[in-house]
């Protein structure tokens, strides 16, 4: 068979897919539209410059006159504008998708939706109209998590914000919403969850059944080196990427290929080269991770073959191989790129490297000249045995070219470079599920969350072996020390299942530094440990960003902690269709377990209770903030019972989702009470937890003595009113499990009591006179029953 095949595009990307087709023994001639210097260097090819890329009909006509049997677009404009359907109506086949399919690039809103439906792991995400900046706004302030801004349309890869404070994020949305600085790309935006962790790409040939996944390859598209400053087309790539081991590309596999194209072909449009990663898709080539992964194909690949499978349906008759070793490839821009830049520069070659291949990009000819034409001006990519010879060869191919205002990253690969390791055979500890790569990132996505809570005495600084607390240094004269260590309950099933990860850490520190306050002790330093089967970064960063903002609250530093990643330990991550407890049809990341250590100091005598707690005393009641972090084994009973699920609109709250309502934080007692502890005013504290009121008072009382607690004094706050009614809970029942709106109970002498509650008004949370303590042991409840009126 004799091929002749048009390429569709300019770039580095079309001189890579040029110079790997000209290899084909079955091709017999290419056709570059609009093509650059180099492309037009290769055998076999010609560059159509007298035609415009995007006229369709022309390209048409012109592959017809030239008996052309394959289009191979590079860019994805032409296939978001539909270019396949025109070549398709007179039986040319392309090697792309149809402008619907290709709507999963051109519409990042699209995509999401896509995903969503096809339980494709994504992050969270919301999408607004440009007519829709105040929503967008409130719904940022209020999401619970960092975000990403993606304007939905094609922005030649420049359509993300990554915004670095809620200022920035509404400056953000306002400049992509309001500014149109991505002109039509913008008029519709994705608001994401930020994701954190290694980001990798990984590009697939599909035949609409079948799929062949590319090594996966890690892009640059910051401009500075260490990832810093503006977002570009890409500045440099390389592949294989040593953190796409091969279980992680078993369950993108699994997770996110298949799927997608299971998923495309039921809902009736086709997807040929893909390219899903968890942020977005691709559906053509990247650029510059085509250069490197062309050098990378087998030199017993034929890249026309395998192009021919694809639009034919029998990809699975067509063998792929790579070869053993890594590609490099190093862009070379103008200077002032992404931003202005100047054109027309002289671009000189010396003597390039074997195994080095100069692709051109930006470029024209004039004259006997290569000029600059572009930002991205040469992509220069290397193959070598090893990621360092790989490296060493690039950057020996970067010093053999020169034009000024030459501008290149010296870093590409930094981030594989440390965790490069000689191949011995041997088991690996990633092999056995636990990813070092995966803890140290988290270390680092957490240290700025983990120093904002540094106080007196802890620099609060993580990375070491311990943490370290100077007591000196906050003042104590006499001081005695008090430890409390808790979790969050089944609460964290429900955190799970929900996948809302921003408020148990608050429980975490709460339930520990309450324990405390109830001693008099002021909370000095916390430490947490975080287990799990496999370690999702960005859902730990989230929940040790929520101990942080806990840690805040209390006033206490965030000194230290532990991370375990024990495979096998606990429930790994599926789809929630085949996790029986799950409440939701969104996918399950897997089990964590929670576990949390505070310690206080409080001056010896001020220590609580003490010792002169005697009947008539007043007790006063602290509202709560909701459920706190007790009973919700009874909570998840009584909701199995009536149908919602965690994203149902929560009954007694209607514009916010079930999960949310119920897992609003446990409150900090710290800011509102301990000043008045410190004043002597305050006989004894009881934290409302599990076992409620019936359980918790006694625990500070003298044996001798008891209370009542009048419930008529207080409002039963509405979501106790619906446990009770839906799970038709006995009232005593309820004052046994459930805080019922009480948090904190507070004995104090009489005489006391205005100045005690004058005091507290001050605070966030409602104070109620609600009992007396009694020389009758144990809690008489009183009104019980009006609450079931």
């Amino acid at each position: 068979m004799s091929v002749r095949i048009l390429v569709l595009g300019s770039g580095g990307r079309e001189h890579a897919l040029t110079w790997r087709l000209a290899q084909s023994p079955l091709v017999d001639h290419i056709y570059v539209c609009p093509g650059n210097p180099g492309t037009s260097q290769e055998p076999k090819t010609t560059n159509v410059s007298n035609i415009s890329s995007n006229d369709f009909p022309a390209l048409v006509k012109f592959a017809i006159e030239q008996q052309v049997n394959l289009v191979v677009p590079g860019p994805e404009q032409p296939l978001v504008d539909g270019v396949e359907g025109f070549f398709r109506k007179v039986g040319i086949p392309v090697f792309g998708p149809s402008a619907l399919a290709a709507r999963m690039e051109g519409s990042k809103a699209f995509s999401k939706d896509f995903m969503a439906r096809h339980n494709i792991p994504t992050a969270k995400y919301k999408t607004f109209k440009a007519s829709e900046f105040d929503a967008a706004v409130d719904y940022i302030k209020s999401c619970g998590h960092d975000v990403v801004l993606k304007a939905s349309g094609l922005a030649a890869g420049k359509g993300v914000l990554i915004p670095q404070s809620l200022e920035e994020a509404i400056s953000g949305l306002k400049e992509i919403m309001v500014d149109n600085v991505f002109g039509d790309a913008g008029s519709e935006v994705v608001v994401e969850e930020l994701l954190t962790g290694p980001e990798i790409s990984v590009l697939a040939m599909s035949d609409g059944y079948s799929i062949v996944a590319l090594p996966a390859a890690q892009d640059h598209k910051r401009i500075g080196e260490g990832d810093t400053g503006s977002n570009t087309g890409g500045m440099g790539a390389y592949a294989p990427a040593p953190v796409a081991t091969p279980a992680i590309l078993d369950r993108i596999l699994k997770e996110s290929l298949r799927p997608t194209i299971d998923g495309m072909r039921k809902e009736g449009f086709m997807l040929t080269p893909d390219g899903p990663k968890v942020l977005e898709y691709n559906v053509r080539f990247g650029d510059p991770e085509t250069e490197a992964l062309m050098l990378l194909l087998d030199k017993d690949v034929d890249l026309a073959a395998l192009l021919l499978a694809c639009v034919e349906h029998r990809l699975d008759s067509v063998p792929v191989k790579f070869r053993d070793g890594v590609a490099v490839t190093v862009v070379l821009a103008s200077k002032g790129y992404p931003g202005s830049y100047e054109k027309g520069k002289v671009i000189s070659f010396g003597d390039i490297p074997s195994d080095v291949v100069v692709f051109q990009a930006g470029t024209k000819q004039s004259g006997k000249d290569v000029v600059t034409a572009g930002g991205r001006v040469l992509a220069v990519t290397s193959f070598a045995p090893t990621l360092e010879s790989a490296l060493k060869l690039a950057y020996a191919g970067v010093d053999q070219v020169s034009f000024e205002g030459k501008t290149y990253r010296r870093d590409i690969a930094y981030r594989a470079l440390k965790d490069v390791t000689k191949k011995n055979g041997g088991l690996t500890y990633a092999e056995a599920g636990v990813s070092v790569d995966a803890g140290n990132a988290l270390v680092e996505a957490i240290k700025p969350f983990v120093r904002a809570t540094s106080r007196p005495g802890a620099d609060a600084e993580i990375g070491g072996f311990g943490g370290v607390f100077d007591l000196k240094a906050c003042g104590f004269q006499d001081a005695v020390l008090v430890s409390g260590t808790d979790g969050v309950g089944t609460k964290l099933r429900v955190a799970v299942d929900a996948a809302i990860h921003s408020f148990v850490g608050i429980d975490l520190v709460a339930m520990s530094v309450n324990d405390l306050l109830v001693q008099g002790a002021e909370p000095l330093y916390f430490l947490d440990y975080y287990g799990c089967s496999r370690l999702d970064v960005s859902i730990a960063a989230e929940v040790v960003k929520s101990i942080a903002e806990g840690c805040k609250q209390a006033g206490c530093a965030l000194i230290g902690g532990e991370t375990a990643e024990m495979p096998g330990m606990y429930m790994e991550g599926t789809l929630c269709s085949t996790h029986m407890k799950c409440m939701h049809a969104e996918r399950f990341l897997g089990d964590y377990d929670l576990a949390g250590f505070a310690v206080g100091a409080v001056e010896r005598n001020l220590i609580l209770p003490r010792n002169n707690i005697a009947a008539g005393d007043v007790l006063l009641g602290v509202a709560s903030s909701g459920l706190h972090s007790n009973g919700f084994s009874l909570v998840r009973k009584i909701l199995a019972t009536t149908g919602l699920s965690y994203t149902s609109p929560c009954p007694w709250k209607p514009d916010t989702e079930l999960g949310r309502a119920l897992l609003e934080p446990t409150q900090i007692y710290i800011s509102q009470i301990l000043p008045v502890a410190r004043r002597g005013l305050i006989k004894g504290m009881s934290h409302i937890t599990g076992g409620g009121f019936v359980e918790n008072i006694p625990r500070v009382l003298p044996k001798h003595l008891g209370c009542y607690v009048d419930a008529s004094t207080w409002e039963l706050p509405p979501v106790f009113r619906f446990l009770l009614k839906t799970g038709n809970v006995d009232p005593l029942e309820m004052a046994r499990t459930f805080n019922n709106g009480i948090g904190m109970v507070l004995i104090v002498d009489p005489a006391h009591v205005d100045e005690v509650v004058q005091a507290l008004s001050t605070g966030p949370k409602a104070v109620y006179r609600i009992g007396e303590v009694t020389d009758r042991p144990g809690v008489e409840m009183r009104n019980v029953m009006r609450w079931a009126a």
